[in-house]
């Protein structure tokens, strides 16, 4: 697979088709994310879900990030079948466009959709996750999985697994990288990253909501550390 928007390969799997996205595609992944994270507990609390614009501002600020993803040409697979998109996941490669350090126009668009508030518990949010990991591995050159899921009449199926496996692969276009990291603030999800071995770092509380940072190292980056042990 490759990150770039104009080379569109494809993986089979059992029972679909794992691509990365096209252009065309955003507003499904739009609406599909919007339906996943409408009660995620962290979102409710960033975007203020007592307002009665929570919704409104929650679609656009989703809205944004992904054409965000798609300008600064960051991997978004999706799995399909048929035409159907029924699960993606979103990664920031390392050094882009994630962390307090966001460019300037994302922050401009965000603040007119999203609010002033919103915004910059965004930016804090990331930018806490950012220290930890920086803490974690002494540098910032890893994948974070900015967003994973699966259409709700979908879930439970195994698409889940697919969706965290597909986005190991998307490593091996970044030899360098040393892992993917995640924050995971609902509990039932933990046990889909610990299974494909995800370690935990750390424990956030952002605003209200406890969560958990997890990494998994890619495989060049455990090979080090075997080396080293046995240096």
């Amino acid at each position: 697979m490759t990150t770039t928007n104009n080379e569109q390969p494809a993986t089979a799997t059992a029972k679909g088709e794992l691509r990365y996205l096209v252009a065309e595609e955003l507003k499904l992944a739009a609406s599909l994310l919007y339906q996943a994270y409408h009660d995620d507990q962290l979102l409710m609390s960033l975007f203020q879900a007592d307002k009665t614009d929570y919704e409104k501002r929650l679609r656009a600020a989703i809205r944004e990030e992904l054409a965000a993803f798609w300008e600064a040409q960051q991997p978004m697979i999706g799995v399909f079948t048929g035409d159907s998109l029924i699960g993606v996941a979103c990664l920031t490669e390392p050094g882009k466009s994630f962390g307090p350090g966001r460019y300037w126009h994302w922050r401009l668009k965000m603040l007119l959709t999203a609010g002033y508030v919103s915004t910059k518990q965004l930016v804090d949010k990331e930018g806490r996750i950012q220290a930890a990991m920086q803490k974690e591995l002494g540098s910032d050159h890893y994948h974070m999985l900015a967003f994973i899921a699966v259409n709700p009449r979908y879930q439970h199926q195994g698409w889940g697994d697919v969706l965290v496996q597909a986005a190991q692969q998307a490593l091996t276009d970044t030899p360098s990288s040393q892992g993917i990291a995640v924050f995971v603030t609902q509990p039932q999800h933990k046990q889909l990253f610990i299974q494909h071995d995800y370690q935990l770092v750390t424990q956030l509380t952002i605003g209200d909501v406890a969560g958990e940072l997890y990494f998994c190292p890619s495989e060049s980056a455990r090979a080090a550390v075997t080396e080293a042990a046995h240096g």
